[in-house]
């Protein structure tokens, strides 16, 4: 690993500014959690965007931001995109990663507003990623606190649209991953704090089955059914997995008929595919394609469409090396980190094919997507000032 040509700034430094606005952290909490901002209200992720886009140039960013729309034309929040030059131009360019959508119904925010018991906060998107997003703010805030800058500058991304695939936010996350020398990412730590340097891949699809429809009693042979082509097919997918040592396969979703007197002519199936590395992801996929060439009825075909890939996000020298700076400075702050793999993606993995990522620098959580969503508050201060001490060792490298 490189040593530092600067030090970055000092640890316990960092740690009182930290510490002096946590309670700011928590009152940012609240209201953002009282927000309804799932993937499709873009309004509501927008009032995310203004709070994140008013705190930042308060922080000395310069902010832009660009309103983003699906695949079919449905608008999405801002893409919000902040800058803050350094004191080294010679130091290297960190970007940091996080998300402001989240998967709940709009009326969430209101049947469940965030609660705290016995140190645990409580509430739709605590976690993912409402808590990272503000350690990240607030670790960006205690760096100006400490009156020194020692990067060339601090790129902050946040995306409109993780949760559904970040497809809009794809082309940015991938140019300024290109123009960055390292990223954060800044989802939650593991639940018993781990770090995440590296992500499996998925690919979702979605399997057309053409039939051909006929009256079910007075002349069902003139039919193809496809409902019964994609029950055969759902069964041969679901067989691959335990093919390839870390892919698994899951078909998830299921439409097919019309009726019950007429022959099935169309059935529609969602599904994925995760794996660990490109060469299991495409071995895979390959097998998919096989299967839609034969299907098992007569008369049927089935077509494979391919909406959303997240790549493989894979261990790296230089993010071992990340790992080490943070395993490093944990250790001053009194606790251990270690790096894992999990199963999840994340805009990291768009940025890995590019950049040197390590994830999960947000405080520690857990119940991600459910309604016992739950963020340690006993972590923030720790995990935040962990964040703000990486953000200056990796910017002050020469």
């Amino acid at each position: 690993m490189t040593a530092p040509a600067h030090p970055g700034c000092a640890i316990d430094l960092l740690q009182r500014h930290v510490r002096a606005r946590y309670e700011g952290f928590l009152s940012d909490l609240a209201r953002l959690v009282s927000v309804d901002c799932g993937s499709w209200n873009a309004a509501g992720v927008n009032l995310v965007a203004d709070f994140c886009a008013d705190r930042l140039a308060s922080l000395g960013f310069t902010v832009t931001r660009t309103p983003a729309e699906d695949d079919d034309g449905r608008p999405l929040g801002d893409i919000v995109v902040a800058r803050r030059r350094g004191d080294l131009p010679d130091g290297r360019r960190i970007l940091l990663l996080a998300h402001m959508d989240t998967v709940y119904d709009d009326g969430t925010a209101a049947a469940r507003p965030l609660r705290i018991e016995d140190g645990i906060a409580y509430g739709p998107g605590v976690t993912d990623d409402k808590g990272g997003l503000l350690a990240g703010l607030h670790a960006a805030a205690a760096i100006g606190d400490s009156g020194e800058h020692p990067y060339a500058e601090l790129v902050f991304l946040l995306t409109p649209d993780e949760e559904i695939s970040s497809a809009a936010s794809q082309p940015t996350i991938e140019r300024l991953a290109a123009e960055a020398d390292y990223a954060l990412c800044l989802e939650a730590a593991r639940e018993n704090g781990d770090l995440v340097w590296a992500r499996k891949g998925i690919a979702d699809l979605h399997l057309t089955v053409t039939g051909r429809a006929a009256h079910s009693g007075v002349e069902p042979e003139r039919g193809a059914n496809a409902a019964l082509a994609a029950a055969h097919l759902i069964t041969a997918l679901q067989g691959l997995n335990g093919r390839w040592p870390t892919v698994t396969v899951n078909v998830g979703v299921v439409h097919a008929g019309s009726r019950t007197n007429v022959v099935c002519a169309e059935a529609r199936l969602e599904m994925e595919i995760r794996a660990a590395s490109t060469e299991e992801m495409d071995s895979a996929l390959a097998a998919v394609e096989e299967l839609a060439l034969h299907p098992s009825v007569p008369g049927t075909s089935v077509a494979v469409h391919r909406p959303a890939a997240w790549p493989p996000m894979a261990p790296t020298e230089e993010v071992a090396g990340m790992v080490a700076e943070a395993q490093e400075i944990a250790a001053d702050l009194g606790f251990p980190v270690t790096a894992v793999a999990t199963g999840g993606a994340a805009d990291a993995n768009l940025a890995s094919a590019r950049v040197p990522v390590l994830d999960g620098l947000g405080p520690i959580g857990g119940g991600d997507h459910s309604p016992a969503e739950w963020l340690d508050l006993s972590s923030v201060v720790p995990r935040t000032t962990l964040l703000a001490a990486l953000i200056t060792r990796l910017g002050s490298r020469a």
